[in-house]
């Protein structure tokens, strides 16, 4: 069992009651992504219920950050939630394994792991291949003013023009 991580996506929110939607939200738009729409309700609902136990043992006058990631590995779909509190782990229906691990420097990790469908490996889910496109304003922008054929001459204007900065003239 080949038990590397083959595609990860993660997300940043402040630990507010908020973050739970956002969550559910979040690994509901990845597993799309990676077309594993048969899991996506259960591993939504586990995922609102890891956030729900971390934002539950959260001071809302200090709530601090939490960062929600997806992980696909081996035969499994891995849920995480990684807090500065103390969690508990919260009893989630449906048998998912769950769990909190301590990273250490205050730093926790509750997790939450479920069977990929049907015997799938993670190395056999369609991960979409993303490509640097430049928008659809850029791209009208460009056509607008294409850059000269010769470069050098835009470089040698940028650099002049950094070059005469007040903070940059000797006295």
């Amino acid at each position: 069992m080949n038990n590397r991580t083959e595609q990860m996506d993660d997300l940043q929110l402040v630990a507010l009651p908020t973050a739970v939607g956002c969550t559910e939200m979040f690994v509901r738009f990845s597993l799309t992504e990676w077309k594993l729409r048969p899991m996506r309700d259960a591993a939504a609902e586990v995922a609102r219920q890891l956030a729900q136990a971390v934002v539950g043992a959260v001071d809302q006058g200090s709530a601090g950050m939490l960062n929600a990631r997806v992980r696909l590995t081996g035969v499994e779909l891995i849920i995480e939630i990684e807090t500065p509190r103390v969690v508990r782990v919260p009893v989630v229906p449906d048998g998912p394994r769950v769990g909190v691990t301590e990273l250490g420097a205050a730093r926790y990790l509750l997790w939450a792991s479920l069977p990929l469908p049907g015997g799938m490996d993670a190395s056999a889910v369609p991960l979409p291949r993303r490509q640097r496109r430049p928008s659809p304003a850029a791209a009208i922008e460009a056509a607008r003013d294409p850059l000269p054929e010769d470069h050098n001459d835009v470089m040698q204007r940028i650099l002049y023009s950094l070059a005469d900065r007040p903070e940059n003239r000797r006295h």
